[in-house]
């Protein structure tokens, strides 16, 4: 589907399963002033198609179609509209809200059963055909690729802009760019942090909402697609070029993939920025509104919005899971990408009557595909609908984001916490609740030949508190979206530890950093994989905002004038820890092979270093956990997990050497300001060298230890 240069001309090839004809529109450079117009040939199987010889690469076109419009049967085409191409891949002009996009007359008493007469091709956007990679190019785009094994793999979720808008390293006109996050300044941080995988928030084209426009703010995360095959040029260093921009994501790629980075990119297949049916006639809903939208079952006229953005993309329907399909192998051969992240997944896995399969259309196919097969793919696996929680439900090949890790850690480190939200889950999170989520939560994943890869582990994520948030705030504080602090996830499990927000009180200050820094280490020690939020390892803040994805400004972007050192030199010690012991981030289950000599294995201890019994598990007052991985060819490797507000002794077997310990303020701790040091090697501990008999565990820590 699209513009394919070819033969001497561009073929053109557009579905549509119910228009009765569609024009091609070509015009200037520019897109101001059409040039000519053709009617495609067909339908031939829901698809009208054209060759045009001699038309070259850099020609602007877009489409009209023509059929019935009749919004109580679903159709709304409306020939007065030029319509984007869904599978542009460079796009022409700027958009505006204006009621001219509208496909329907704003305001007339008969609501949407007036289509609007008035021709948008003067302002519409275009697109423009595009050369792309030759086999050769494709070929050294994909030789570069790291490749990383799923068991070996730890997630940074980042945004282009927010990563290095203010980093003093990067010069200051890339700062914010798709080159500034391949700059040598930034890529040196990935790397000194220890992360394989950079998981970008979208970068696909995307339109700011109505509401947004009319309070002057801007859609910054960019979950709002319009083109789905072509970059979002604000965060190149050429905003109103779509192919410089596509050339610069492509560098970005290949210099992360020369550092040895993995690309996976959010994409937002569960709806359009068409919106609900009251939203403009933009590309989708002109060209089939019936075939690319769900619509209400006893009502056609409205969409289904199991998204919450409005409408839900039917992939379901065979030619959209083709469209969707082709858009990803777009950004895996032309782009580099190593793969997806799923933006409400479940949406995808639902068929024609809504119900979630693990074994829809789309998933077999996405399996099968031999690009495909070969990425990381990982989903959100719920969506708004009816039963959209399907964590731990989709096919082997994906990972799945782990909200239950979530819950449960910061169930366990916040319980005893001064200033807990207590109107989000009350429940004691247990030593045996904590345990099945450090295990990679095999109660939702040990099944169907998945592994404890599936399980991608997370405490914070891009929509929610930063870490340092969520031991600073008791609720949300959300005004500055402009939504009277409507918006946003209420009741976020989080405590203040006595003080809500910023504090000068050294004692709070002390505890909040305790927290903070267990609830990391218990992160990049769990079995599973670890997803890290950019920011949170050197303490950014959004001042309470949890839900900042309409602030382009300071509180969304990294802080790198205000850097906690200790956070920092702990998540990179966790994760060298966790680079060096296979036994941190063993792929196989555990109680697959527990009387297995060559493989690892795993023992439950309590602080007395007695093994745990039944109704040890479901104590609520004591709930300590200590966990030692064994493995023939390296030294036992002990976890020490101790949540209580109070020191507690901890009896050892034979001797042991501390190499973690999350308490520790040492002499690099603190706030430090520009230019960023990195420690190289942990500092001395405060600890004998050398452990043996009982010793005091400090309140709120996490322990390693390593046999000697």
């Amino acid at each position: 589907m699209g513009s394919h240069l070819r033969d001497g001309g561009v073929n053109f090839a557009v579905f549509s399963q119910h228009a009765q004809a569609i024009d091609l529109c070509l015009y200037d450079a520019a897109g101001q002033t059409e040039t000519a117009r053709w009617r495609l040939h067909g339908p031939h199987d829901g698809v009208f198609h054209g060759f045009m010889p001699g038309l070259e690469a850099g020609q602007v076109y877009g489409l009209r179609a023509h059929g019935p419009y009749a919004p109580q049967q679903g159709h709304r085409f409306n020939a007065a509209k030029l319509l984007l191409d869904p599978c542009a891949r460079e796009i022409v002009g700027r958009f505006e809200r204006r009621d001219e996009h509208l496909g329907y007359v704003s305001g007339h008493p008969d609501g949407h059963r007036i289509p609007d007469a008035r021709d948008n091709g003067a302002l519409a956007l275009k697109a423009r055909v595009v050369k792309g990679l030759d086999a050769s190019e494709r070929q050294a785009l994909s030789l570069g690729r790291p490749r990383r094994p799923k068991g070996r793999v730890v997630l940074y979720e980042v945004h282009v802009k927010g990563f290095s808008q203010s980093h003093p390293g990067v010069p200051e006109h890339l700062r914010g760019t798709y080159a500034g996050l391949a700059h040598p300044a930034s890529v040196a941080h990935f790397q000194r942090l220890g992360v394989t995988t950079l998981s970008l928030l979208p970068v696909h084209y995307a339109l700011d909402e109505p509401h947004l426009v009319r309070l002057g703010k801007t859609n910054y995360w960019g979950y709002n697609t319009l083109s789905f095959c072509c970059v979002d040029p604000r965060w190149s260093c050429t905003p109103e070029d779509t192919a410089a921009a596509t050339e610069e994501f492509r560098q970005m790629v290949r210099d992360l993939h020369a550092a040895g980075l993995e690309v996976v990119i959010d994409v937002v297949y569960n709806h359009t920025a068409e919106g609900g049916e009251d939203g403009p006639t933009l590309s989708f809903r002109g060209l089939d509104n019936a075939s690319w939208y769900r619509l209400m079952p006893e009502d056609h006229s409205r969409c289904e919005n199991l998204s919450g953005c409005g409408n839900t993309l039917a992939v379901w329907q065979p030619r959209v899971s083709q469209f969707v399909l082709d858009s990803l192998r777009h950004w895996v051969l032309e782009m580099g990408v190593d793969g997806f992240r799923f933006d409400l997944a479940a949406t995808l896995g639902r068929g024609r009557h809504q119900a979630f399969q693990p074994d829809a259309a789309f998933f077999t196919a996405l399996r099968q595909d031999p690009v495909l097969a070969d990425v990381h793919l990982i989903a959100e696996p719920w969506d708004s609908g009816p039963d959209g929680y399907q964590v731990g439900r989709f096919p082997g090949a994906f990972m799945d984001w782990n909200d239950r890790f979530r819950d449960a850690v910061r169930g366990y480190w916040l319980h005893e916490a001064p200033g807990r939200n207590h109107r989000a889950d009350p429940r004691v999170v247990t030593r045996g609740e904590f345990a099945r989520r450090l295990a990679a939560s095999n109660d939702l994943f040990h099944h169907s030949q998945r592994r404890p890869s599936s399980s991608v582990n997370f405490i914070t994520a891009h929509d929610g508190f930063a870490l340092r948030d969520v031991v600073s705030y008791h609720r949300k504080h959300n005004l500055a979206n402009g939504e009277d602090n409507r918006d946003g996830r209420d009741n976020e499990l989080s405590a203040n530890f006595g003080v809500e927000g910023a504090t000068d009180d050294a004692q709070v200050n002390h505890h909040r950093a305790l927290v903070q820094r267990a609830m990391m280490a218990t992160l990049l020690l769990s079995q599973g994989t670890p997803m890290l939020t950019a920011g949170d390892e050197i303490g950014k803040t959004q001042r309470g905002n949890n839900n900042a994805y309409c602030q382009d400004a300071p509180v969304s972007w990294l802080d790198w004038a205000q850097v906690d050192k200790a956070m920092l030199a702990l998540v990179q010690r966790t994760l060298a820890l966790r680079a060096e012991h296979d036994c941190l981030r063993h792929d196989q289950w555990f109680a697959d092979h527990a009387q297995e000599d060559q493989l690892p294995r795993v023992r439950w201890l309590g602080l007395d270093g007695q093994p745990l019994q039944g109704h040890d598990w479901h104590d609520e007052h004591h709930r300590s956990l200590v966990v030692v991985y064994t493995a023939p060819s390296s030294p036992a490797l002990m976890v020490v997990f101790h949540p209580h507000a109070h020191e507690a002794p901890l009896k050892l077997e034979g001797a042991w050497r501390r190499v973690l310990d999350s308490t520790e303020d040492d002499v690099s701790a603190g706030v430090m300001t520009t230019p960023l040091v990195y420690p190289q090697s942990s500092p001395p501990s405060q600890l004998p060298s050398v452990l043996s008999g009982t010793v005091t565990l400090p309140a709120r820590s996490v322990w390693v230890l390593q046999a000697l």
